[in-house]
This record gives C-alpha cells, structure tokens and sequence, in this order.
C-alpha cells in the first residue's frame, strides 16, 4: 500500500492505545489495576486479518466465468472482471481492494465471504471523496509540490462537479449523467505521464471510443471526419479527439455561451495559425470580448462532422459557402442573405503569405510603411523641435513667449481674431466625433486586454458599441461634408481673387517646404527660426490628413457596413484589405492625433500645457507676430490688422476654454494610453479586420 493510503487507520489505533494507557495508570491509581491490565489485553489483541487483493482476484479474475449479484430488485447485475495483469500496471496497484470497496469484509467461516447482506445493494465506491480526502492531507502536511498528479485529480474532481456529467440524469435523478468509472477503467487506471509515449497514443486512441459508449451517433459522425479518420489510422493521434474539444472533466453544455466560447479557442490549440486570424476578424474579435452571438468555427466548418475544406461535403467548400454563411446571414436573424462575392470573404488570411493572399499582404505592407514613415519623420520633427523650443525657453528665464516692443501702444494687450465660432464648433465637433470613434473601435483591435472588456460592457455590449460608432462616424462624415460644402461656396464667391498657392490657400506650395527645411536646420542650430505665414506646413498637413482619413476609413468602413451591397460588385478580397485598411488607418489617427498634433498645439514648450485658441477663437497680438510674422506684417501694410483685432476673452470664458482643453486632452491621452496598453499587450499593431 503507498504512503498515506489508510493512515487513517493507523491514527485511530495509535489513538486507541494511549487511552488505553493513560486508562490504566487512573485505574492503578484506584486500585483498580486489574481492569486496566483487561484494556492492554484487549487493545493489544491482533485484529482480524482483511481479505487480501490475491484472495479477492481469485475469483474476480475473469477465470471463473461471469459473475452476478443480485439487485435490490432481484435482478441479477454482472460484475466487472480485473485483468490482474493490467490492474499491477494501474495507479491503483499498490492499494487493497477492500479499501475502495469498504463493505466487504472476510467471512469465510460462516460461508459468506463477503459478510453482507445480499438482498442490500453493493456500497458506492467514491472516488472523488477519496482523492478530496489525500490531497487535503498531502496540503496538510506541505507536500503539495511533491504529488502534482494528485493536485492535478483535485483540480478534474472541481471541474467535474460544476460539469454537465455530473448533473442528475433525467432518467434516474438519483444518478449523475456519468460517473468516474464509466470513462475510466478504475482498476487499471493509468494515464501516461510521458504525453510523447506509445502509451500515451494509444490511449489517446481509446478515448472517443469510451465517449462512444454513451454518445453513439456522435461517436458514429466523428469516425467519418478529418479528426476521426486520421486518429482511426493508429499512427501518432496528433488529431483531435472529444476531449481536446470537450475537455474530460469540465464537460459543459453544448448550448451554453461559456461552451461556444471555449471551444473556439481550444482549436485554436491545434489551428494556432487560423485561429490567430480567426480572431482578427470581427466574429473573433466579438467572441474574444466574451460574446457568443458571432460565428464561431463549428458554425462553419460543424463539429463532429467536419471534413477538409476540399471535400465536396465541407461546409466551407466554395460550393456550399452560400448555405453556410447564410444560415446566419439571413432576414430571419436581421441579417441581409449572402451573396457569392460576400462568401469568398477570406476569414483566415494571413497577412505576408503573398503567395496564397496577395492582395491582403500588398495592403499590409503598403500600410505597414505608411504608419512608419509617418510616425518616423512627425516623431523626430517633435523631439527635436521640444528640444530647440526648451533650450529656448530656458535662456529667456522660463517666460512663456517673447515680449515684442514693436507693437503699437495703442493694440497692446489686444487680441488677434484667428477662427471664427463656427470653425470652433466645427472643430469641437470633430474632436468629440474622433474620440468616439476611436473608445468604441479600439475595444475590437485589443479584443484581449482587460480594459476593452470592460469598455465594451460599459457600452452594453458590441451591438450597441456599433450603433454609438456608426453614429458618430455619420457625424465626423457630417461635419467633414459640411466643411466641403463651405468651402466650395467660399471660393465661388472669391473666385477672381483667390490664389490656389497664395498665403490664404490651405494647398501645400514651395514655402512650405523651404519652412520645413528651414525648421530642421532652425532645430540643430544651423540658422533662424523660419518666418511663417497665415499657414504653417504642419497645419497644412493637420488639415489635409482628413481628407486622407475619411476616404480610407470612410470608404472601407461603408464597405463593411454594407457587405451585402459591395459584395454585389466587388470580390470577396476587397473586404479583407478594407479591413486592414480600417484599422490601420484608425490607428495612425489615434496615435498621431494624441502625439504629434497634442504636442504642435499644447505640449511644445511655448504652449504647454494647453493653448485655447481653438476653444476662445483668439490669441495674443505679441504671441501672433512671433508666430505668424509674414502674415502680420502683411496685414500691417495694408492696413487690415485693426479689422481683426478684439479684446482679450473674459476671465470666465478663459477659464472655461482651458477646462475644456484639459477635459479634452485627457480624454485623448487616455485613448493613448489604452492603445499603447493594447499594442504592446499583443507585441503588434491593431489586429487587422476590425469594425463594429
């Protein structure tokens, strides 16, 4: 018997004997010493031998032809043979049979061997109590690390009372739907501990097999699929089998949402590279967060039924893709029907195979190198342009700007009206608009981080994320069309006067870039500051990067809001490299949007901490020269700088523009944050393939 097995046993009799001693010296102190030496002789007794494991193998050997005992009812019930040779294998080995079958007991003089009652049914063998019982003492004593395959069974025993088998029958709710020794054999039970081991493999082999005794039209169906045919081969059982899919313990109901979630992933562990694209689409990305309403891979490819996607029978072949996607994509469930250029959607294309997914591949690169370059240049621009600025800063004492003596007596103080209330509202708008966009798309880039479930939730759910979403996108493609318009009708009116590279133009021109030359060589010293117009260059390409933004993200984003129309005309690729052009260009927004223009407009030294330009309409005369100098001498010459000159913003109203810019900064920067959490989570950029 190993260590442990019936220490229980041996307390008690240690127990019993120092009673029995300190009994007897009370009793010598009475007088009453011959009681006493009775108790000695009585515990000392030899106890009645058990019946041996050879005693009991005998007759339970299968030698001896079948055996029967009767039930409660009278029926007669067949026992189970022990193959002696297989239970000296077993785990079990070295344990008496009597330990697990506690009713039995010797009797062979009376000529019952078992001293029982016949017409009582056999005592239930627990085994989970048994194990409960070792490993809460093997905890006891300290030496958990020293038996992991005993905490191991603990673990199975939890997992088996919360599983579906362990639930009452509902045939006879006095029994659970399965029991430990209906899929293990409890006397030679031994699961390999070397997973790389014939033994291993063959037992692997054997475990559809015991499913198949209860489950047998599912047992049926499976032996007919990719996973049952390559394991029916007996060769390395890398397929799957019921447990990889169902676990052997935790066995849960196939309808419930923890079920459909779990399942997933755990192809996932045979399918990495699949189910790692899997989760870049949007039904993954919604089943990542916890939800179980998107398709999952069994509602594709089936369960116990799949087949390889070249059979003519898969439900993925391209002949049957149109059933399959729309047994979900259908008006019954609020979906439009599928159309052959929405089925060839790739779910599982991989990004760099550009030999099996060129289109998809070419898009990454070509916005993988958008993003760097992007981020490269605006990232050195800014190190360098904080570090000229603070140098700066620092040698005139720390003040804010520079006080210039040149302004007339008359217009100090005054202010220089810059933007209008309507492009102040316009901008407002755009903002809250944009970081909508961005709290309630970013959830799905990083479906795996813990705030993007906890952001997802707050807005109840991924349905009504995607309606808050698609409302805000239709606002920012509101404003964005608005801001055409307007400026279509401006220039109708000054048509005869405008000039499409002149100081007013927002169209980038040759002094931009001799400024942005200028700019570099002003940032390592090698020459002045340059003098800036109405329109710096990075305000230009503040300006124009919406242009760019709405036509990819708007663009691909209609794409996947209305599959159903552009798959009427477009190939199922398109939808992919929409995706990813989505995506990307979401977060080259986000990023660049809460680094490089927060710094341009509050962060630089000569702003920090927030510029209320925007928010008041308005900035300083002084603070306007020096940044804008071209553009106030113009106006000084012709006389038109009065025309534009007001007075400084209240105290009230400053104080409320600078509430409003810290709300609004905060608010980017925790988006920031959020994205940089999930980027470097994943170690990558946005999981491409994203929308709500």
């Amino acid at each position: 018997m190993k260590p442990g097995t019936n220490m229980h046993h041996a307390g008690f009799l240690a127990r019993l004997r120092r009673a029995a001693v300190t009994a007897g010296l009370v009793a010598a102190s009475l007088g009453l010493g011959g009681l006493a030496s009775n108790a000695f002789a009585q515990s000392d007794a030899p106890a009645k031998p058990k019946i041996d494991n050879a005693t009991c193998l005998s007759c339970h050997d299968g030698n001896k032809g079948k055996l029967e005992v009767p039930t409660p009812a009278g029926k007669p019930r067949a026992l189970n043979s022990v193959d002696p040779v297989k239970f000296e294998k077993g785990v079990h080995s070295q344990m008496e049979c009597v330990a697990c079958h506690s009713d039995i007991k010797d009797n062979a003089d009376k000529g019952n061997a078992h001293q029982r009652d016949p017409a009582q049914p056999l005592a239930k063998v627990d085994c989970a109590s048994c194990h409960q019982e070792l490993w809460e003492q093997t905890v006891k004593r300290g030496r958990a690390e020293e038996r992991p395959r005993l905490k191991t069974v603990a673990n199975n025993i939890e997992n088996y009372k919360s599983s579906f088998h362990a639930r009452p029958n509902p045939d006879d709710k006095t029994k659970p739907n399965a029991t430990c020794s209906q899929c293990h054999d409890t006397h030679s039970f031994n699961v390999p501990v070397n997973k790389n081991s014939p033994e291993n493999t063959q037992w692997r082999l054997s475990i559809s097999e015991r499913c198949g005794n209860c489950h047998t039209d599912q047992l049926e169906t499976y032996q007919q699929s990719v996973h049952g045919i390559e394991n029916g081969k007996k060769m390395l059982a890398d397929a799957a089998t019921c447990s990889d899919c169902h676990s052997a313990h935790k066995v849960a109901n196939t309808s419930s949402d923890p079920f459909k979630l779990a399942v997933t992933a755990q192809c996932g562990n045979c399918h990495s590279r699949q189910y790692e694209a899997y989760k870049d689409t949007f039904h993954g990305a919604v089943t990542t967060l916890g939800y179980a309403y998107t398709a999952k891979c069994y509602n594709c490819h089936g369960s116990h039924d799949i087949v390889r996607v070249k059979d003519p029978a898969s439900k993925v072949h391209p002949d049957n893709r149109l059933e399959t996607c729309g047994s979900c994509h259908n008006p019954k469930k609020g979906l439009k029907a599928p159309t052959k250029g929405f089925v060839s959607f790739q779910p599982h294309a991989e990004p760099g195979n550009f030999e099996r997914y060129p289109e998809v591949t070419a898009a990454s690169w070509g916005m993988s190198g958008l993003l760097i370059g992007t981020f490269a240049f605006f990232w050195l621009h800014t190190i360098l342009w904080f570090v000229r600025e603070w140098k700066e800063r620092k040698a005139r004492g720390g003040d804010l700007h520079v006080r210039i003596d040149e302004i007339a007596p008359a217009v100090r103080g005054l202010h220089f009206q810059r933007f209008t209330p309507t492009w102040r509202i316009a901008h407002l708008c755009f903002a809250l608009s944009v970081m909508t966009l961005a709290i309630t798309g970013m959830p799905l880039f990083y479906p795996e981080v813990p705030w993007a479930h906890a952001v997802i939730n707050l807005f109840g759910g991924p349905k009504v994320t995607g309606i808050i979403h698609r409302s805000a996108a239709t606002v920012f493609a509101g404003i964005f069309f608005w801001h055409i318009a307007y400026v279509v009708y401006t220039l109708g009116r000054q048509w005869r006067t405008w000039k499409v590279f002149g100081p007013y133009s927002m169209v980038p021109n040759l002094k931009d870039l001799q400024d942005c030359i200028g700019m570099f060589k002003w940032f390592l010293g090698k020459g002045p500051r340059p003098r800036i117009d109405r329109w710096a260059y990075w305000e230009k390409f503040d300006y124009w990067a919406p242009f760019w933004g709405v036509t990819i993200i708007g663009v691909s984003g209609l794409i996947m809001w209305l599959p159903h129309i552009a798959a009427q005309f477009l190939p199922g690729w398109v939808f992919n490299v929409a995706t990813i052009f989505h995506s990307e260009e979401a977060f080259l927004a986000v990023v660049f949007l809460f680094t490089v223009h927060f710094f341009n407009n509050h962060f630089r030294p000569d702003k920090f901490p927030v510029d209320v330009v925007m928010f008041t309409g308005s900035q300083p005369l002084d603070e306007f020269k020096k940044e804008h100098p071209l553009e106030y001498e113009r106006m000084v010459q012709t006389g038109e700088l009065a025309k534009h000159l007001v007075q400084p913003p209240s105290k009230l109203k400053l104080r409320l523009s600078k509430l409003l810019g810290f709300l609004l900064i905060t608010a980017g920067l925790t988006i920031l944050t959020l994205v940089a959490i999930g980027f470097f989570s994943a170690g990558s950029a946005p999981a491409p393939g994203l929308t709500v």
